[in-house]
């Protein structure tokens, strides 16, 4: 994660459970002043009185302060606050929800402290270590890298957030339904949302669907990803893809029966791995390129469009080693449509190849280059 070197700012440290914030702030600022809002009595004091925060702080203590999980508390923000325009302390926030902060409207400290973001782990983090059949099969999770029953981590996991956080919410009536919802969501993995047609598959209205996926988008388990419309010159899709924020995460949710394609939930789950990949190396360096996917009415279709300063590059993944002349007509069409992109095809062969503009790269290959890759931009290698 790029946090400025030497940077006194105070910052939040929002991302998913599991991804590693705690061990992250604990390793880097090992002097900090620890309070986890997790242990229930230190919880349950806050909760009843914000102002006992300075309290806990020694005179004259000038190191870092960390809150983890600091959305189990929001109007510790305040004193927070305080404390740092009067006191010039310096705090750490961490939380694995924004939405208890933004339905009590929170300003996140009014600009005061930066915002970072915690993913899964990329390939380029583990280098040599890095397994792609593993990272499909169970995701990028960092408690998995030497969990003996992956399987059964994922499978607690998606029902730790069940129960700890979504139970947690004033407007969740009926726990059944969002496991329902969880399910049908999992169909629409990479794919343009149909709020009407899941409702109709849930058996619950449109306007519950769409506050389930804005719940799953608080607790930073899912996101949406809009469609680049910029100076188009044809009629583009204007509806968000959806995605679960991990393979393993999307592989648990997912149900898996003898009539459903084994090839459908694989393709899928390369194009999740890809698509957190991007996210997470995109936030981790700030090299600020907005996320976007491209698809025409006629069905021309480019998987993720990165825009930005750096440049405009096109991404489309495959997971067949032998690619076809139709996998290349999203790239082709969008070529014809923005020039000035660089375009990609991640594909699951083994070797570099050329179509015209249009660079081949397999999967693996491309994954654990893509920092250097996103850095370049639009500057072929």
């Amino acid at each position: 994660m790029q946090i400025p070197p030497g940077s006194q700012r105070s910052f939040f440290l929002f991302g998913p459970r599991a991804t590693g914030k705690t061990h992250w702030v604990k390793s880097h600022f090992p002097k900090a002043l620890y309070l986890d809002l997790l242990q229930s009595e230190l919880q349950r004091e806050l909760l009843a009185r914000p102002e006992q925060l300075r309290k806990l702080i020694a005179p004259g203590f000038r190191d870092w302060i960390v809150i983890d999980e600091v959305q189990r508390v929001p109007k510790l923000l305040s004193e927070v606050h305080r404390l740092i325009e009067n006191d010039g302390l310096r705090f750490i926030l961490t939380g694995s929800s924004a939405r208890s902060l933004r339905k009590r409207g929170v300003n996140l400290l009014a600009g005061r402290a930066l915002t970072y973001s915690m993913h899964p782990l990329t390939a380029a983090e583990l280098g040599k270590d890095f397994d792609q059949a593993r990272a499909l099969a169970y995701g990028q999770l960092p408690a998995l890298l030497h969990e003996p029953k992956p399987q059964d981590y994922l499978r607690s996991y998606v029902n730790t957030y069940l129960q700890q956080e979504v139970v947690q919410e004033s407007t969740m009536r009926r726990l059944d339904a969002f496991t329902r919802f969880l399910e049908v969501a999992s169909f629409s993995q990479g794919q343009v949302l149909n709020l009407t047609e899941i409702a109709r598959e849930c058996s619950v209205h449109r306007k519950v669907v769409a506050n389930y996926f804005s719940i799953l988008e608080d607790l930073l388990v899912a996101a949406r990803l809009p469609p680049f419309s910029r100076r188009a010159k044809r009629q583009v899709i204007m509806h968000p893809k959806f995605y679960f924020f991990d393979v393993g995460v999307y592989r648990s949710v997912r149900p898996q029966g003898i009539l459903d394609s084994p090839q459908e939930q694989e393709g899928a789950a390369l194009e999740t791995l890809v698509w957190q990949e991007l996210r997470a190396i995109n936030d981790a360096l700030g090299l600020g390129y907005s996320l976007y996917y491209w698809r025409t009415r006629t069905g021309q279709e480019v998987d993720f469009v990165l825009y930005g300063t750096r440049g405009l590059l096109a991404i489309e993944v495959k997971r067949r080693s032998h690619v076809r002349r139709s996998d290349l007509r999203g790239l082709q069409a969008f070529g014809r449509e923005y020039p000035q992109a660089r375009r990609l095809l991640l594909y699951g062969g083994d070797r570099r190849l050329y179509e015209g503009e249009i660079s081949l790269v397999p999967v693996g290959e491309a994954l654990l280059s893509l920092p250097d890759l996103l850095r370049r931009g639009c500057q072929e290698p």
